[in-house]
């Protein structure tokens, strides 16, 4: 369901739920509140606390893969001096518009 269904979709309950104006304030808030929580939940969002938590994991996994990439490195050149003088290709990188194969067009 896109973004904008789910948003008329809560509109439409929060309006639902506020047509009984004759209800307790508490009980209207309720309703609210239980609308904006039913669509917040199906939004399937992650809480500040988890998202802090996967950016440390993901800055640690980031620093881990640089310290491994200098040591493949390093014995790269060990294994083969002539390597050393090359820059280094990973998967990593993508060939620059200069490398791209030529296609029909430019032949």
């Amino acid at each position: 369901m896109a973004a904008q269904d789910r948003i008329s979709q809560l509109a439409q309950q929060i309006g639902d739920r506020l047509q009984n104006a004759s209800q307790a304030p508490e009980e209207i808030h309720k309703g609210v509140q239980q609308a904006v929580r039913g669509a917040f939940d199906r939004l399937e969002l992650v809480s500040r606390e988890d998202f802090d938590i996967l950016m440390d994991v993901l800055q640690r996994t980031r620093a881990r893969v640089e310290a491994l990439e200098s040591q493949v490195a390093a014995l790269e050149a060990a294994v083969d001096p002539k390597a050393a003088d090359a820059p280094a290709k990973t998967d990593a990188t993508f060939p620059k518009a200069d490398d791209a194969p030529a296609t029909d067009d430019d032949r």
